[in-house]
């Protein structure tokens, strides 16, 4: 198992959105948006392993590519979504109707200003951490 890699703990990240919006989310929009993830631009599905049980879970994201990194704006703040790649240090993300496995996450703290992030990602990193993969 790998360690927190990450430049800030998961469990303190900044979330712009309300609980009551990741509820909605999780129970409403995420289940009609998985099956046409591959046809909308930057929606992708993240599949991870549960850090306790070991079941594979999938999460619906918006990612960005910059050569072989991909990044992902946590808008959401803590998530077990991101507690448990980081823990496992590795996941597959569905990019359009292409499967890519991804290693060595870390997160940017919201603020950072990399300039390796793309333009958009910048301008959210700001005020939310981001997540920061490689393509494997």
């Amino acid at each position: 198992m790998a360690s927190d890699k990450g430049a800030a703990d998961p469990s303190t990240l900044p979330a712009v959105f309300p609980a009551w919006v990741d509820r909605l989310q999780i129970k409403y929009v995420n289940p009609v948006v998985k099956p046409l993830s591959k046809f909308i631009p930057g929606t992708s599905v993240i599949t991870h392993r549960g850090r306790k049980s070991g079941k594979p879970y999938q999460t619906v994201v918006t990612t960005y590519r910059k050569g072989n990194m991909l990044a992902i704006a946590l808008g959401h703040g803590k998530t077990d979504w991101v507690k448990n790649v980081m823990a496992a240090g590795e996941a597959d993300v569905q990019l359009s109707r292409r499967q890519v496995h991804v290693v060595n996450p870390r997160i940017l703290p919201a603020g950072s200003g990399d300039t390796s992030l793309p333009f958009l990602l910048r301008v959210q990193n700001r005020k939310v951490a981001v997540l920061v993969t490689d393509i494997g």
